[in-house]
């Protein structure tokens, strides 16, 4: 794969309509959720934000151009999640959960599924939401695990010609949707045979929302994220038409590592985003303020060093999510490692960082009133969420390093 990060003048485009609508839109979001009391009225709140970028072509723009989309590939996802990401998380992520939720069927979906399922997500109307149900209530962590272990335990069950859905689901961002009854489309990770090893017995089945069967327990209370929905809800007894189930009966193991292995470069990207937020503050701080002495404290070196392995650290991990970006798009060898290095590196960087940050401003940062203690906030859920750091993304690292035909130059591209 050539070594070139140069952006194509259609990705530069993208680039720059995607700041462009981030700085117009989304500083918007904070004060009009900041103050409501629920995760539910918070979420509600951000509706008219997400509308509006829907509006503007983002989703439809990052669906893959076979499916009826404008999107070329990851780097596409790339560009505009750093700029979304960099103003706010909420709306941004709503919008990229909602192309987690479609990755099953963008994976695995039948010619006659990505037509029936794919229009409300192709128009550029309305606030259509999708969403991977994957997560549960006691982790997920060991999904794929076989006897005696639990692995997944939503359940779907043949009757006629219907599948009947029952279990629990949490950490399923905007899986619920903005009625309390489900997501327009909810991709569930399901068992459909009890009896079978994982390779056979995992399935992902597609939910159409609003059913009865989806029932709201709470939506949690997140650290950061605010006005994002995390909810955790039951499925109880969803009755779905037979073909909803993608790529049939035991291909739930692939669709879900498939799904997942590009979500990793992008949590590299995420990272990038709140990096450079907790940058442009930190760096008009140092270059305004004197706490009381006789110049700028960028002056002093140890601000001036600090400031430095912050910028050398975010341009670091951009370059290498975007390497894995690139490489998952050209499906070169080696890219499944680079994405858990992104995912891993990126994540644990951006907490550093923006902790690093938070002590050239000093007792300030801890106030919310400044955007630092914020973006940490933020922060924490990256090394926690998208397959935690040390419950799954270490481990598939692991497992690739223990592999016997794993050579280390692959990744390099110098094999």
């Amino acid at each position: 794969m050539p070594i070139d990060f140069t952006l194509t003048p259609e990705q530069r485009a993208l680039q720059l309509s995607a700041r462009t609508f981030a700085r117009r839109v989304l500083p918007e979001v904070g004060p009009a959720t900041r103050r409501l009391a629920t995760p539910e009225a918070r979420f509600a709140a951000t509706r008219p934000f997400y509308e509006e970028a829907i509006r503007e072509g983002f989703l439809q723009r990052l669906i893959p151009a076979p499916l009826g989309g404008g999107g070329t590939g990851l780097l596409d996802l790339a560009v505009v999640a750093e700029e979304f990401q960099a103003v706010d998380v909420n709306v941004s992520l709503t919008l990229f959960a909602t192309l987690l939720g479609l990755m099953p069927l963008m994976i695995g979906g039948s010619p006659e599924q990505v037509k029936r399922f794919f229009g409300p997500f192709l128009a550029r109307t309305g606030a259509p939401l999708a969403a991977f149900g994957f997560s549960e209530p006691g982790g997920s962590a060991n999904f794929n695990a076989p006897a005696p272990a639990e692995g997944v335990r939503t359940t779907a069950r043949r009757d006629g010609n219907s599948w009947v859905i029952d279990g629990a689901k949490q950490w399923v961002s905007s899986a619920t949707g903005w009625g309390g009854k489900g997501a327009d489309l909810i991709c569930v990770v399901c068992r459909t045979d009890a009896a079978a090893p994982p390779d056979k017995a995992i399935s992902v089945i597609v939910i159409e929302g609003p059913a009865d069967g989806i029932v709201l327990e709470r939506a949690l209370e997140s650290v950061g994220h605010r006005a994002h929905l995390t909810p955790r809800f039951r499925i109880e007894n969803v009755r779905v038409p037979e073909g909803n189930i993608i790529g049939g009966p035991g291909a739930g193991l692939q669709l879900v590592e498939g799904s997942f292995t590009g979500t990793a470069a992008l949590v590299g990207v995420f990272g990038v985003a709140l990096m450079r937020a907790a940058f442009d503050f930190a760096l008009q701080f140092a270059r305004t303020e004197k706490r009381g002495g006789a110049v700028p404290i960028i002056e002093h070196q140890a601000v001036g060093y600090a400031l430095a392995d912050a910028k050398t650290a975010i341009e670091a991990v951009r370059a290498l999510s975007w390497r894995a970006c690139a490489a998952l798009d050209a499906q070169a060898p080696g890219a499944f490692e680079l994405s858990l290095q992104a995912k891993i590196f990126g994540s644990e960087t951006a907490v550093r960082v923006i902790t690093e940050l938070m002590r050239v401003v000093g007792i300030d940062s801890y106030d919310l009133q400044l955007p630092l203690a914020g973006l940490l906030q933020d922060a924490l859920a990256y090394p926690l969420f998208d397959g935690g750091n040390m419950g799954v993304r270490r481990r598939q690292l692991h497992s690739l390093l223990k592999s016997p035909g794993y050579d280390p130059l692959t990744a390099s591209g110098a094999a």
